[in-house]
């Protein structure tokens, strides 16, 4: 399943999450590479490969976890500078907040994310949504 991996791009600052996500992949067995950003800044340099990370994110079979409540570039302001990319703008983005503001919501879905998920209170529910959304991209088609 080499050519089924989804390099996926977690965009979040908060490390108790990070920490969960990378713990919810081991639980539900995801072994997808994944790549860290703290902020959209660091994101766009990851994709844009200006950043030095060992390994570089392949410009291939991509998807973004994108938190929207970070520092110095915000989600709705990296997903306003993705779309602009025309190297980036058709990566797959899924919004994994904490944020149940209607105006986010809104906002994401007219910068065409592939979903909204709101993050769960209990690690047991983060594990299954983790697993669901793995689910899900491994029978999408994403070039």
């Amino acid at each position: 399943m080499e050519d089924k991996k989804i390099h996926i791009l977690l965009v979040e600052d908060d490390e108790v999450d990070v920490m969960n996500v990378r713990r919810a992949f081991k639980k539900n067995n995801i072994v997808n590479p994944l790549y860290m950003a703290a902020n959209g800044l660091e994101a766009l340099a990851i994709l844009r490969g200006e950043a030095k990370i060992e390994p570089a994110m392949p410009q291939a079979r991509r998807l973004i976890l994108l938190d929207l409540n970070m520092p110095r570039m915000n989600g709705i302001e990296f997903l306003r500078e993705l779309r602009l990319d025309e190297s980036l703008r058709s990566i797959p983005v899924i919004v994994l907040t904490t944020s149940n503001e209607d105006r986010d919501k809104v906002e994401a879905y007219n910068l065409n994310v592939a979903g909204y998920i709101l993050k769960p209170v209990t690690f047991s529910s983060f594990v299954e949504v983790m697993g669901t959304l793995n689910r899900y991209w491994m029978l999408s088609e994403i070039p």
